[in-house]
Order: C-alpha cells, then sequence, then structure tokens
C-alpha cells in the first residue's frame, strides 16, 4: 500500500512539472471561413445573383426563382441545361490587423465540384480538377489587407469530358450513366470526373450534375510553424494496453531546434507524451510512442461503450504553444480477417479480439444536392442505423467521401464503416494526370479519415471487379479489341491493386484494403465460399424470395427488394390524383430503374400476395412485401452464423423521393423493411424455418456470454385458437447461431389447414426481455387472413400520443397513418395476434381531435 502511495505521488509530481514547462499564452494559427458576401452567374451572361457557399449552382438557381425543384414532378427534365454551362462564382474578402500580419496566409477549398479555376485579385492562384480533394493555395505577397476579390469559375464538366469520350476508340462501361435524360445521347462520360457517380444518375437517382462550392472556403494564417495533422496510429489494443504512435505533421518556415509537442488528454489535462525535435524547414513528421494501460475500449452498438478519448496535441516554441490540434478517436483493434478455411475462405470483423457479425446497410450520399444533408439529417441518418440495432454502414462507391459529422456520429454511437473509394460499377482511365489526382484524393481522404475508429476497412471499388469477371465485361471487350481489354485491365491494376493499396498502407499502415465489392478469389466473379457477395437472384434474377434461404456467402455486402415510399411521402412530390398510378409519368420519372423494376414489383407482389385493390393499398402492400423479403434474408444470413458473418442490404436512405431499395425514403420515413430489420437485427434472434415438412427453431445471439431463456411455440388458428404449445428451456449460445429446437411440421399443426394458422415463437431470456417471431408454412396470398376489426384507445403523452390496439382475429402488418409526415410512429407493419394488446407510441404536433379524426389504421386484408 505505501509503494503505491509513493508510486502516485510521483507520477502527480512529474505531471505538475509537466504543466509548468510552458505557458498557454494562445495560440498564433488563424482561421477564418469565407461563407458571406458570394454571389453567381452564368459565366456567358451578365446577371449576378446571390449564392450561398457551401453550396452548388443548382440550389442557388432553386432559391433565385431561376429553376424549380428538381425533385418536384417532372422538373428534373427542365433542368438538364445546368451542367451544360460554365458559372463564375465570386467574393469580396478584407484581413483584419492581427490575419494579414502573419508571416504566412493561405486559402483552403475544401471541395471543389469539379473542373474550377480560381483567382485572386485577377491572378490564376488554382486550376482543380477533382470534386474529392483538398486545395490549399499560399496567398502570402498576393493579398491584400481590404478587398480582395475572389473568383471561382465552374467549368462544366458534360463539355469538359465529352471531346475525352469522343477521343476514344473504345468506351468505358459504366454504372447506370443516364446520359440519355442528360441529352448527351450515348456519351456515357462519367468514369472521366472525379465526381460522384450517383449525380449522373444511378437506378435510384436523378441526373443532376452539379457545380460549385460544395465544402467551406478557408483563410488560414500563421507565424514560424502550423501543425497540419495528428495521426494517433494504434500500433497493438486490448483490454490491458493500447500502444500508440502519434505522428505529427508540422509545417516549418525555417530550421527550428528543440520544439517541444505535448500530447495530452483534453478532458483531464494528463500528459501522455512531452518530446522535443528538431524542424526542418519545410514539411516534418515528428513522431513518438505512447502506452495507456488498462484503456477504454470502444465497442459497437450492441456489445458495449463506444468510449471515445480526446488527445490534445500542443506545439510549444520558447515555453509558448503556438498551434494546438484536438484529435477524439476510439481505442479498439478492429482486423479483418480473410483467410482460408475448410469451406472457402473467411471475411469477418475481429473487434477487440472478438469475432462480431456485422449487421447493417448500404449508405448513399442523403441528397443529390450536398450541402443541403444538413447536422440534423445526419443526426437521424445515424441513429436510425442505431435504433435499428446496426453496427455497420458500408459508405457505397459511387457517391462520396462523406463529411467529417457522418463519421462523428458513427463513432460516437458505436457504427462501424466499410469504406469504399469513390468508383461504382465501372472501368476507368486510370493513367497519367488522371491517376496523379486519384493518389491526391486518396492521400486527402485517408488522412482526413484515419482517426476515426468506426473507419473498420478501406475498398477499392464498388462492383467493378465483379462486372470485369462475372457480367462478361472482359469476355465482350476482348472480343471487340484484345488490345483494348488489355489496357482497360492494366488502368484497372494500376489503380485498385497498386496505387490504392499502396496510399492506406502508407497513411494509414495496419489498416485492411479490400480490392472491390464483391470480392472472392483472383480472377473470377464472386461467389457463396469466398469474401463477399453481392445476391441478386432474388431481384434481378426473379427467383422467389424464399431463396433466401437456400443462399450461402461468407458476408453479405449487398442484396435488396425494391418499393415505392408511402403514400404520404408521395404526395409531396406527386401530389394530384392523376399521378397516383405506379405508371403515370411522374412515377415512373421518379422510378429510375424503369419498367423493368415496376414490372417486377408487381410480378413479385401478385406472386407472393393477392391483388391490392387500389394505388395506395398496392404502396402500402409493396411495402410489406419488400419487409417480408428483407426479413428472410435477414434471418437466414444471421442463423448461417459463423460461416456468414455479415448482413448489409441494399439500402439505407435515398438521395430524392424515388421508389429504392432503401429501407427508410427520402424524408426519413421507416418503410415496412426498417421496422422488420429492427426486430431481425436484435442482439438476440429467435428464427423459425420450415424445410423438407420439418420446422427448426434457431437461436442466434450476439452476446458475448452464454446464458438460457425459456422458448415457447405457440400454433394459433387466424381466429385465436390455440391448436399446440411446446414450452422448453433452451441454452442461448453466446455469439453464435444454433438450432434448438426441430419437429415435424405436420405434427405440430395437428392436422389444421397451413392457411389457417399462424405459429409464434417466444423466447424470454433470464433478465425477462422478450424476443418474439411470427411464422406462416405457406406463401402470403395462400393465407385466409380474415378481415379484422382494430380497436383503438388512445391518450395522450408527452409529445405525442399512446395508442393502444386490440384485434378480434389475427392481423397482419397493421399498418397507421396520419395525414402529411409531421409524425413518427415507433412501431408499424406489426401484427396483431387475436386478443392481444398492443402499445404504440407516435410523436405528432396534432389537437386529440385532430389525432383521432385523422388517424388510419389498415391491416393486410383490408388492402385485398
Amino acid at each position: 500500500m505505501k509503494i503505491q502511495i509513493k508510486k502516485n505521488y510521483i507520477q502527480l509530481i512529474i505531471f505538475f512539472l509537466a504543466t509548468l514547462s510552458y505557458t498557454a499564452v494562445g495560440e498564433t494559427s488563424l482561421k477564418t471561413e469565407l461563407n458571406s458576401g458570394w454571389r453567381f452567374k452564368q459565366w456567358r451572361l451578365n446577371n449576378w445573383y446571390p449564392a450561398a457557399v457551401p453550396g452548388v449552382v443548382h440550389t442557388d438557381l432553386i432559391a433565385n426563382g431561376i429553376i424549380e425543384d428538381p425533385f418536384f414532378r417532372l422538373n428534373e427534365r427542365s433542368v438538364q441545361w445546368v451542367d451544360k454551362e460554365d458559372w463564375m462564382y465570386e467574393t469580396s474578402f478584407d484581413l483584419n490587423n492581427e490575419m494579414f500580419d502573419k508571416k504566412n496566409i493561405r486559402l483552403h477549398f475544401m471541395g471543389l465540384d469539379t473542373y474550377v479555376s480560381v483567382y485572386l485579385n485577377g491572378e490564376k492562384i488554382l486550376e482543380g480538377n477533382n470534386m474529392f480533394c483538398e486545395w490549399k493555395v499560399d496567398i502570402k505577397g498576393k493579398v491584400k489587407q481590404k478587398d480582395n476579390k475572389l473568383e471561382v469559375l465552374f467549368r462544366s464538366p458534360i463539355k469538359e469530358d465529352i471531346p475525352k469520350w469522343d477521343a476514344l476508340p473504345y468506351h468505358y462501361p459504366t454504372g447506370p450513366d443516364q446520359s440519355q435524360q442528360g441529352g448527351i445521347f450515348e456519351k456515357t462520360v462519367s468514369p472521366f470526373a472525379r465526381k460522384a457517380g450517383y449525380h449522373y444518375g444511378w437506378d435510384w437517382g436523378p441526373r443532376l450534375v452539379t457545380s460549385g462550392i460544395w465544402r467551406p472556403v478557408y483563410v488560414e494564417a500563421w507565424n514560424d510553424v502550423k501543425l497540419e495533422d495528428v495521426f494517433i496510429q494504434q500500433k497493438e489494443v486490448n483490454k490491458r494496453k493500447a500502444s500508440i504512435t502519434v505522428n505529427v505533421d508540422v509545417l516549418a518556415d525555417k530550421d527550428i531546434s528543440n520544439a517541444q509537442i505535448v500530447v495530452k488528454d483534453k478532458k483531464s489535462g494528463i500528459s501522455y507524451a512531452t518530446f522535443t525535435t528538431d524542424l526542418k524547414k519545410g514539411a516534418n513528421v515528428a513522431t513518438t510512442d505512447f502506452v495507456i494501460n488498462n484503456p477504454k475500449l470502444w465497442w459497437t452498438n450492441g456489445l458495449g461503450e463506444a468510449h471515445l478519448y480526446e488527445f490534445q496535441t500542443d506545439i510549444i516554441l520558447d515555453s509558448q504553444v503556438v498551434d494546438s490540434n484536438t484529435s477524439k478517436t476510439g481505442l479498439r483493434s478492429v482486423k479483418v480477417i480473410n483467410k482460408p478455411d475448410q469451406y472457402g475462405s473467411t471475411l469477418y470483423i475481429e473487434l477487440n479480439g472478438v469475432p462480431v457479425f456485422m449487421k447493417g446497410a448500404n449508405y448513399i450520399p442523403c441528397d443529390n444536392f450536398l450541402p443541403r444533408v444538413t447536422k440534423e439529417i445526419y443526426e437521424k441518418t445515424v441513429l436510425d442505423a442505431v435504433n435499428t440495432n446496426m453496427n455497420m454502414l458500408r459508405v457505397w462507391g459511387g457517391g462520396t467521401y462523406e463529411n467529417d459529422i457522418f463519421y462523428d456520429l458513427c463513432d460516437q454511437y458505436g457504427i462501424l464503416v466499410w469504406q469504399d473509394f469513390m468508383f461504382a460499377c465501372s472501368m476507368y482511365p486510370s493513367e497519367g494526370e488522371y491517376l496523379e489526382s486519384v493518389r491526391q484524393e486518396a492521400i486527402d481522404n485517408i488522412k482526413r479519415l484515419r482517426n476515426h475508429p468506426s473507419i473498420a476497412l478501406w475498398c477499392g471499388n464498388n462492383e467493378a471487379y465483379d462486372g470485369w469477371f462475372g457480367w462478361g465485361r472482359k469476355e465482350d471487350y476482348t472480343r471487340q479489341n484484345p488490345e483494348y481489354a488489355r489496357v482497360m485491365w492494366k488502368q484497372y491494376t494500376d489503380l485498385f491493386h497498386k496505387l490504392l493499396p499502396d496510399m492506406v498502407e502508407q497513411y494509414a499502415p495496419g489498416v485492411f484494403y479490400w480490392p472491390s465489392s464483391p470480392y472472392g478469389l483472383p480472377g473470377q466473379g464472386c461467389d457463396d465460399k469466398h469474401g463477399d457477395r453481392h445476391y441478386w437472384d432474388v431481384w434481378h434474377g426473379r427467383k422467389p424470395i424464399t431463396q433466401y434461404n437456400n443462399e450461402r456467402s461468407r458476408f453479405f455486402s449487398e442484396y435488396g427488394f425494391q418499393s415505392f415510399p408511402e403514400f404520404e411521402s408521395v404526395k409531396i412530390y406527386a401530389p394530384e390524383s392523376k399521378d397516383w398510378a405506379i405508371t403515370s409519368e411522374v412515377m415512373m420519372e421518379h422510378q429510375r430503374a424503369g419498367s423493368y423494376a415496376n414490372n417486377l414489383i408487381e410480378e413479385y407482389l401478385l406472386n407472393e400476395y393477392r391483388k391490392p385493390k387500389d394505388f395506395e393499398s398496392f404502396l402500402y402492400m409493396n411495402q410489406v412485401l419488400q419487409g417480408d423479403a428483407v426479413k428472410i434474408a435477414m434471418e437466414a444470413h444471421r442463423r448461417d452464423m459463423p460461416y456468414c458473418m455479415g448482413t448489409l442490404f441494399w439500402q439505407h436512405n435515398d438521395c430524392w423521393p424515388v421508389a429504392s431499395w432503401s429501407s427508410r425514403d427520402y424524408y426519413g420515413r421507416w418503410k415496412a423493411q426498417h421496422y422488420f430489420a429492427r426486430e431481425a437485427y436484435k442482439d438476440i434472434l429467435v428464427s423459425p424455418i420450415e424445410k423438407d415438412n420439418r420446422l427448426s427453431v434457431y437461436i442466434v445471439s450476439d452476446r458475448l456470454t452464454a446464458s438460457q431463456g425459456d422458448l415457447t411455440v405457440t400454433v394459433l388458428t387466424l381466429d385465436g385458437k390455440v391448436i399446440n404449445k411446446i414450452q422448453k428451456k433452451v441454452s442461448i449460445a453466446a455469439n453464435t447461431s444454433k438450432n434448438v429446437l426441430s419437429m415435424d411440421a405436420e405434427h405440430l399443426i395437428k392436422g389444421n389447414s397451413k392457411s389457417e394458422v399462424v405459429i409464434q415463437t417466444r423466447l424470454v431470456d433470464k433478465a425477462g426481455k422478450i424476443y418474439t417471431n411470427n411464422y406462416f408454412l405457406l406463401q402470403q396470398k395462400a393465407i385466409n387472413y380474415p378481415l379484422v376489426t382494430i380497436s383503438k384507445q388512445i391518450k395522450p403523452i408527452d409529445g405525442g400520443y399512446e395508442i393502444e390496439l386490440t384485434a378480434d382475429k389475427f392481423a397482419r402488418a397493421v399498418f397507421m397513418s396520419l395525414n402529411g409526415i409531421d409524425n413518427f410512429f415507433e412501431n408499424n407493419y406489426f401484427d396483431i395476434l387475436p386478443g392481444e394488446t398492443v402499445s404504440v407510441k407516435v410523436k405528432s404536433k396534432l389537437s386529440g381531435s385532430d389525432f383521432g379524426k385523422q388517424l388510419k389504421i389498415v391491416s393486410l386484408s383490408d388492402a385485398y
């Protein structure tokens, strides 16, 4: 005891002396944002209009009443001229005395979209060609203290790239580049621009090819040294210790001896490392190591706290802090395990030494006009993943490297990120200037994101590898001309198998790089035994949704099923009753996979369900169809654990109001699929499945410790008669899937018709937490759902109402709605057993009288 007291006392003295070693008199690095006084014009015309920065030209045109909202009805068609024009932005700015007197002054453009020339006081200072890069320009000696004129000229990405398309004897295969919608016929120019691919149109998104100052512009000024970047490199992390190397990037005006760098905990002030280094004029990297004993580890949603440390790094000259950096990160060990096993080769995430099944979705940008995505939208989008029990989002490669706030929220809430580089479904002209531009893009974004504990891996692209080997592109281009195929493949390997893995290794050493998604074995398309798989035979391949129960993968990184938004969402962008048919002009404009997808929805709906009675019922039923389909897939993937260790459905969100594979529509409304995912992704899943006339009940657990529970299997007729009930105490095995009960299905239902019964499985764990799942032995159209009377009791609560619902017979997929979308039902599309009471809270600002009048309640039998 005395020894421990003495040790703590010595540590306290060391800390006290460290805090006396310098005086923090204020930082000399200054920063101000240029976000006011901007205006813009069409380059070839004369009229200037106010502009918002950050922003894009389309949103500025909308704000000034020059174009209508492209998301409304058919308006997208009328704005296709915008991307054929060049646009000029300009502002004037002054510098205060303190900033103007600094030895170093620069402009820092966080994002310019895309082909751009920048002029300061009439002098060109920057030529840019990559939406994803940051640009830092020294303006000392060029900038005045007063009345500086900053001009930013954006050249049309379409006019810039059509000559490149015209010049080639072959053309790159692309993703769903909607060149026809853009009025340029077959000229799919998207691969030539380092720009978000989805801007050119996708099978869930419009063609709105933007230009603009889409991220902030800063003036930065400093003397002598600037702390550019701090990398908290986690060399080894476990519950006993975290071994960390801190890499500090410093710019110096001159050679400086004995610069002091201090790394400490920002909240407590406890110093982790203090060291001196000699700086040379120019760029420097100062490095030191330290250990945190018994660290609080960062865990994913559902497994523990996503604890974050806040490291403050100070650089000190002559006992004064001259610059400082704060880096917030979580300490964790994330490994991607890709190794041969007896079945093929694995792909799974090991977090803090524990294999973790990934439950999540694919994420696309929240809007076609990226600066419109507010912090509130980001927070709702991430929380809608958290509250659906997800632990991973895949940032898909046809969008953008997201804003910092997105990754901050994933860090905070324990969501791992599968991060694609921004390439999707195409081959690319990866040589020369293009390849060099990608190199800088990769450096900028890897360095920006590498401290985020949420980043689990970097992936080269979406589906380009599978497109070459699995979709027949290699054969097609080899038939056309073997030399064209050779050039394309060399460009591919130079980018995805050389440059990008080298950049990850250099700037985020130890982070896993995956060449493409999907990817299994070299030289072939994806399969069910190796790596990750995109499974689309259900949907594109027209296989029945029950096929999900038979398909296997080591990691399902894409699969999905389409639906339209709910009726209240549709009425926002298609408000006229003449629009209310899925084949109307407006609804087809907001169905970017075309009549093919509409026909598939109808085909699957009529295969699985009975015919809906009207348009509103069709929208409701196609959401139930989507939810049921993806629920079958999610449960099948989890039952197959640990052979399968991940399920990421396509897709989490939308970028505009549209029929798509999303589980949340553009307005953030949860579809049936999102409610179903919340149940399928719970920490414990009880999952019945019938095969060869035997019903098996699996219990799948993500928990890291084993426990016990009580399982009840109840067979009921649809009018509420209990036919059979089986009760059993079961073990809940840790972090795996286990078949705990198997029985003859015919014996279970005791001679009753399969069309007249529902099987409910119910698990109660030792803590009293209840998990339920209803199961049917036939397709939904074969179940004789009765007409149901649902009675309701409504009582006001803080922020809305609580509704208690009771059904006299089995009610399938009970859906409640109000006028408009200014409401949220905490549960929806749920089943009610006969005589059961279900309580649902609703956020609403309506009066009690209006709420009662507007509330609509339907179940599946009402929609036939």
